[in-house]
């Protein structure tokens, strides 16, 4: 395998590890779900049911793959239970209020979410017990920077901040993390405590199957299915955008690390994609609406609309440097993928193939090979 080519992941790692999700019905969830599955690991999910109706965790039979809790991250006493109980060795913490237009509509909502969530699941992974090392994940977004409104990319050293309710709460969940590790969970002290904790925050995330309101991608392909251009807020608006399963990659990769090398891993880390690849999001609408033959591939919403941030880069050295992570399926590649995944839904393909179809592509473009 070249260097070029080569996983951060290794399958025999993941092979029987108890690994427990938070946030698992949701898009991402549900595709990391079927990921871990076909890796061989023995998964727990806690989450609220799909947010979206449809959802691709019902399609794609998601729920048959693991064990599922149904509880909200902001109920202390069930999360506690569930860490307890499961006794994890990795916790993927993808739970959250995620969209930024829901969070103008209901900005306590998503601070109770996504902050006081948080809180709940170092609280209880604090007081679980627990025999065996664990690696931890707070998956935050590449939103919690203070944007500066700069054409240059953001390091993991920058300020956070965030103007809007979901980019703040976001920061905010990323600060209580940082007190957690200091407070409870310091690297010093590991032998003692067993936790190693990274935060990762990842660009745009795109793939076939997401159905979450308000969002581009779902927008662009419901508007393309319907043989019309899509209505885009902001055709200039310049994000990191990365196919799901690269990002996905880059979480287990860091998991994987922080129990190998915790002294390595811990930390925050950026994942998207080359800062020479990020695209707009009017170029995101034309590279998914061709696959209709749709021209023009959309019209811009008139009239004021809600405040967005113009331009957001992530650098990503720092994960391509020490984990060795680097994006895969370059942004036209993606969007290609995503897609196809509908082409072929749409044609009456069933979801849960298809996303094994491209996992088993993804892994093979990894050089691995997927346990049977």
């Amino acid at each position: 395998m070249s260097a070029m080519n080569a996983a951060v992941i290794d399958p025999a790692f993941w092979r029987g590890r108890r690994v427990m999700l938070t946030g698992h019905t949701g898009f991402k969830g549900a595709w990391l779900g079927l990921l871990l599955h076909r890796l061989g690991a023995e998964v727990l999910g806690f989450s609220l049911p799909p947010p979206t109706v449809p959802s691709l965790f019902d399609l794609a039979g998601v729920g048959a793959d693991l064990r599922t809790v149904t509880g909200d991250v902001r109920d202390a006493a069930a999360l506690a239970a569930a860490v307890r109980d499961f006794a994890p060795e990795v916790l993927l913490h993808m739970a959250a209020q995620s969209v930024v237009l829901d969070s103008y509509a209901d900005p306590l909502g998503t601070y109770s979410t996504n902050v006081m969530g948080t809180a709940n699941l170092l609280e209880a992974v604090r007081r679980a017990g627990l025999k065996r090392p664990l690696a931890l994940v707070n998956v935050t977004t590449d939103k919690v920077y203070h944007n500066q409104r700069w054409l240059w990319s953001y390091r993991e050293n920058e300020a956070l901040g965030g103007r809007d309710p979901y980019s703040n709460s976001k920061a905010c969940s990323e600060l209580v993390t940082q007190s957690f590790v200091a407070s409870f969970f310091p690297p010093e002290r590991r032998a003692e405590h067993g936790v190693a904790v990274a935060s990762a925050r990842a660009g745009n995330v795109i793939g076939g199957g997401d159905w979450t309101p308000h969002q581009l991608v779902p927008a662009i392909i419901a508007a393309a299915q319907a043989g019309q251009p899509v209505a885009l807020r902001n055709p200039a608006g310049v994000r990191p955008w990365q196919h799901v399963l690269d990002c996905l990659h880059g979480y287990l990769g860091l998991a994987e690390r922080l129990l190998r090398e915790p002294h390595l891993a811990a930390g925050d880390w950026n994942f998207g994609p080359p800062s020479d690849e990020v695209v707009t999001v009017a170029q995101v609408a034309e590279g998914v609406a061709r696959h209709w033959a749709l021209s023009p591939a959309w019209t811009q919403v008139p009239g004021e609309r809600p405040p967005e941030e113009p331009e957001l880069r992530l650098d990503c050295s720092k994960a391509a440097r020490r984990l060795g992570w680097r994006c895969r399926l370059a942004t036209p590649q993606a969007l290609d993928w995503v897609a196809q995944w509908h082409l072929r839904h749409q044609a009456g393909e069933g979801a849960r193939q298809i996303c094994l179809d491209q996992i088993d592509a993804f892994l093979a473009h990894l050089g691995l090979e997927a346990p049977r």
